[in-house]
């Protein structure tokens, strides 16, 4: 499209005041009114979600502002680990059953996948220079790591529970000659398709069912809707990836801890939490 359009497109932004917010603020305040009629019980848990979101998304805008600046190479990789950490934190944390060393696996699986396809993407798709250029790597790293973290959790918790409930057919198949590739391979492949699930459904109905939201923000804040889609074709490719990425690794490390050389199951490893 010519630039002429382009910057027409950029002239339609709308700058949101604090009144702005305040008054989209009213829209949490009607939800809580319909949880107190119906005696639902979530007002508390409305109004400290709402604060929370208020709170940590315009710290994180000022965290930005420092982060964008060309000499905070320090902050920006500070901020990946601390990102990174919690993505592996909340990921393991989703699911019932977990061993030692869970959540290290899971920081394992994230770093090498998130950054893998953020790398990629930035560099040769966008062609970002540097690379690690903070307005790009931030955002798209947020989105591989917010949707990679629902992956690990769904593909752990299907894993770890399929190999505690079927432990006796497991040994029983081991005990009879199997190898433990063998005996494993029905719960690891099952598992990598529930970690798959979110993104593959989100994929099946983009464009149709809703507009995704960084494609919403783009337009939003005035951009082209044909560009924020191509935008948005490339973030779904890269999340899919990823998570794919992110789901087969996870599941090959338990299957690699849980299962010894000898082609014994330690189902003893595995405990379940209780809330």
């Amino acid at each position: 499209m010519p630039d002429t359009a382009a910057t027409e497109f950029v002239s339609r932004a709308v700058v949101l005041s604090g009144w702005d917010l305040a008054l989209a603020s009213g829209l949490v305040v009607i939800a809580g009114l319909v949880s107190l009629v119906l005696r639902l019980g979530l007002e508390k848990r409305l109004l400290l979600a709402a604060v929370r979101t208020v709170v940590q998304l315009l710290l994180l805008g000022l965290i930005l502002r420092f982060v964008f600046e060309p000499s905070s190479h320090w902050l920006l990789a500070l901020i990946v680990a601390v990102m990174l950490l919690a993505a592996s934190h909340a990921g393991v944390q989703r699911s019932e059953r977990r061993f030692p060393g869970l959540t290290f696996l899971a920081l394992i699986c994230l770093t090498i996948s998130a950054m893998f396809t953020t790398v990629v993407v930035t560099g040769l798709v966008i062609g970002v220079d540097p690379w690690y250029e903070p307005r790009y790597m931030i955002p798209l790293l947020g989105m591989i790591l917010g949707n990679g973290l629902t992956g690990i959790s769904l593909c752990v918790d299907s894993l770890l529970a399929s190999l505690h409930d079927s432990t006796g057919h497991i040994e029983m198949d081991l005990a009879m000659g199997a190898t433990r590739w063998e005996a494993a391979r029905g719960p690891l492949r099952d598992a990598v398709r529930r970690g798959m699930i979110p993104i593959l459904n989100s994929m099946s109905v983009v464009g149709i069912v809703a507009i995704p939201g960084m494609m919403t923000g783009q337009i939003l804040a005035g951009a082209d809707p044909a560009q924020a889609a191509k935008y948005q074709i490339v973030v779904m490719f890269m999340i899919a990836a990823a998570t794919s990425l992110c789901c087969i690794l996870m599941a090959l490390l338990i299957y690699r801890r849980l299962f010894n050389n000898r082609h014994q199951l330690r189902a003893g490893s595995i405990r379940k939490i209780t809330s």
